[in-house]
């Protein structure tokens, strides 16, 4: 298998930049993993801070344990501030992962061809 190929699976399916660290590109490797590290980080610390607010909720009792109930309330919006840090957390996620697939195979090619 070639270089690019490796490279591009990497990327795709392992994490954005795995592919170029296979490459021995290593500052832009790392620049998509911290980017994506982040970007993932925000996601899943909102998650768990209204997974966590609604399990305190259902403690107090102020919510009822029920699928109806949990469900209103997760459609809720979050306050405007956090709405726009995470509205801008999925789009940088899927970015970087579509980069880190283009470019892994773009170097890649690159290096299959200096090789044969």
């Amino acid at each position: 298998m070639s270089k690019s190929n490796k490279a591009v699976l990497l990327s795709a399916l392992v994490f954005p930049g795995a592919g170029h660290l296979f490459l021995k590109r290593y500052i832009t490797g790392a620049v998509l993993v911290c980017a994506s590290l982040s970007a993932l980080y925000l996601i899943v610390a909102d998650i768990l801070e209204r997974a966590l607010s609604i399990v305190e909720k259902i403690e107090r009792g102020e919510v009822s344990p029920d699928v109806a109930a949990i469900a209103e309330l997760l459609s809720r919006q979050p306050i405007a501030n956090e709405s726009q840090l995470l509205d801008a957390a999925l789009p940088v996620l899927v970015i970087c992962w579509l980069i880190g697939i283009a470019d892994s195979y773009r170097c890649g090619r690159a290096l299959d061809r200096h090789d044969t």
